[in-house]
């Protein structure tokens, strides 16, 4: 099972806490990173829009990735919410090892829970 980096932006902080809450608490990711202040220039029907968002970084697996989808389109007050997962290469590999462990989506197998590396998971 591999680990991935997921990007999810929201409108707003309070949103983007909200995702990120559920999304741990229902095992979906083991972290979720929130950066406030992302400045956003982009298409969207025809047009060039701008916004403040709030970007959130998720770890996870590929196992859980499509229920953390599932999961964030439903809890999204965007019609089209940017979700995007990159392959994590490499790393410390108790951290990665914590991800699998914390990341319990449908066929992923259950690993038990550690503690947070760092006292914090970051």
């Amino acid at each position: 099972m591999g680990c991935l980096m997921v990007e999810i932006t929201a409108g707003s902080f309070e949103e983007a806490k909200r995702i990120a809450r559920t999304l741990v608490e229902e095992r979906l990711a083991a972290c979720v990173n929130l950066l406030r202040g992302l400045g956003s220039i982009y298409r969207w029907k025809g047009r060039v829009e701008e916004a403040e968002e709030t970007l959130l970084l998720a770890k996870t697996t590929e196992a859980a990735l499509p229920a953390l989808s599932d999961r964030v389109r439903a809890l999204h007050s965007y019609a089209c919410p940017c979700i995007a997962a990159w392959p994590i290469e490499g790393g410390n590999p108790d951290y990665l090892a914590w991800i699998e462990a914390e990341c319990v989506g449908p066929g992923a197998r259950q690993h038990g829970s550690h503690a947070a590396p760092g006292g914090g998971g970051d």
